[in-house]
């Protein structure tokens, strides 16, 4: 639930302010409005990051936050990575200026012209619930797979459309919590907020896809969701045992080298 998703403009038609008297008309102003959510909780980001500060171990090494929002996902997570360098990324100003206060950011996208970095500049990429937000998913993979060094580390979370409660809310004829069928209000699902989800992932979806962009999946865990209501928060929590079914999807893939002959075509990084 970040801002970098820039690219999903695309499919909103021509961006637009936000009406102070309603919702955001277009997923521009619905990403550049200070009250839409950035993350999923402290939560995700903890586990995130210890995944993470295991894979990297002590040598010191270069970690771009990309989407990183308000920064408050790489503020939960600094105690963890303390000894790494930690970039964030974001094309959002507003969320760059109070990122600022956490970490180094800079503004990047994903789409044309690309991330403002060398190729195989960087030793891992935090890529934190940003994919569900766009228009195309593979083209920002082959940007990040640009920029990581052979081996580097992906961290990428998403909400799980596959989430214990999903199924159930299915057999209801109920909409999935996380998905969203308007820009201008929840219809059919729980929930209150909008918030600009395009894409929902299934972790055989990503251990499928994952593979096809250049990355060999380490690990899939799980991680709860904060706004499940209280009562069912520790079902919530035991779900994370079977990432199948947690709220939310945390995927630890390490870049590989592509086949000369399916590599994808130069992108805005100059490859």
């Amino acid at each position: 639930m970040t801002r970098t998703a820039r690219a999903a403009d695309a499919a909103a038609g021509t961006p637009g302010a936000a009406d102070p008297a309603g919702p955001p008309r277009s997923l521009h102003a619905l990403y550049e409005d200070p009250r839409t959510p950035v993350a999923s909780g402290p939560d995700r980001a903890r586990r995130q990051a210890a995944l993470l500060a295991r894979a990297l171990g002590p040598v010191p090494s270069t970690v771009l936050d990309i989407g990183c929002g308000d920064g408050s996902a790489a503020a939960t997570a600094s105690r963890l990575l303390a000894r790494h360098r930690l970039v964030g990324v974001d094309w959002s100003q507003d969320a760059l200026r109070r990122a600022a206060r956490h970490l180094t950011a800079v503004r990047g996208e994903l789409s044309a012209p690309g991330l403002p970095f060398a190729d195989g500049s960087a030793d891992a990429v935090l890529f934190s619930e940003v994919i569900e937000h766009l228009v195309d998913p593979d083209a920002a993979l082959d940007e990040l797979h640009r920029v990581l060094r052979p081996g580097g580390h992906l961290l990428l979370s998403t909400p799980n459309l596959a989430a214990w409660y999903n199924r159930a809310l299915l057999l209801f004829g109920t909409q999935p919590l996380f998905s969203e069928v308007s820009l201008r209000g929840i219809h059919g699902r729980p929930g209150s907020q909008v918030v600009g989800h395009l894409r929902l992932y299934t972790a055989r979806a990503l251990r499928s896809m994952l593979p096809a962009a250049g990355f060999r999946v380490v690990r899939v865990a799980g991680a709860p969701y904060h706004d499940v209501p209280r009562p069912f928060r520790p079902l919530d929590r035991a779900a994370c045992h079977a990432p199948s079914l947690a709220s939310i999807l945390l995927v630890h893939a390490r870049a590989v080298p592509r086949n000369a002959g399916t590599a994808p075509p130069p992108g805005p990084g100059g490859r």
